[in-house]
């Protein structure tokens, strides 16, 4: 994982604030949580302004979800540079989050990344349509699946260097490729179907019981 910064001050804007219908969710997030206890809406309040921006937090929102929350900025941006989920810098429209943990590592994540540097370039450049970014990130939590990245909200598991870039492709083309697995499984049910409890009659009995 690389050092997590601010982006310069060259990209960051000079106002921020939540519109209108963010900021009556804003409340309503705050007000689940006991009096004394707003501070805790910290992550899903920067994840909205993250949303608003546009994909990314920029130093402005930290500021003002901070002051919103009556914390202090240091503590509201030690949460957003902890955190992968917050992007502090421009991504593009299909921001690549490629989990970089020993599992997926084992299995494969070293030639998607060597996929999104020939295609993407550095991690988070933008390129220069707008359309794509990548970043390496900490468990993304379907080590079973590895490797994988996600892509907005979707998961794209069980990658090769030639399934992910088609996965690429068709997001380049306009299109929303089908998040899970890209090979022929069930979600993270054993690869070529069950091994365990597969003696049929085991369920037949179990149906005679119901039966009777």
């Amino acid at each position: 994982m690389s050092v997590r910064r601010l982006a310069p001050p060259e990209q960051q804007p000079k106002e921020f604030a939540f519109s209108k219908a963010n900021l009556d969710w804003a409340k309503a997030q705050i007000a689940k949580y006991p009096e004394g206890r707003q501070q805790s809406a910290v992550i899903p309040l920067l994840w909205r302004a993250q949303e608003q921006v546009g994909g990314w937090l920029p130093e402005v929102a930290i500021r003002h979800v901070a002051d919103f929350l009556g914390m202090a900025h240091i503590r509201v941006l030690e949460v957003a540079t902890f955190y992968t989920m917050f992007n502090l810098a421009p991504v593009g429209k299909v921001h690549v989050q490629l989990c970089g943990t020993t599992p997926c590592r084992l299995r494969g994540a070293d030639d998607l990344e060597k996929v999104c540097r020939k295609r993407i370039g550095d991690q988070m450049h933008v390129t220069e349509d707008g359309k794509f970014s990548w970043v390496e990130v900490e468990c993304l939590g379907a080590c079973v699946n590895a490797p994988m990245v996600q892509v907005g909200s979707d998961f794209y598991e069980d990658l090769t260097a030639e399934s992910f870039g088609k996965v690429l492709d068709q997001f380049a083309a306009g299109k929303t490729p089908k998040p899970g697995p890209q090979i022929d499984r069930q979600l993270s049910a054993p690869v070529g179907g069950p091994t365990t409890l597969t003696d049929k009659s085991l369920y037949a009995t179990a149906n005679m019981l119901k039966r009777d």
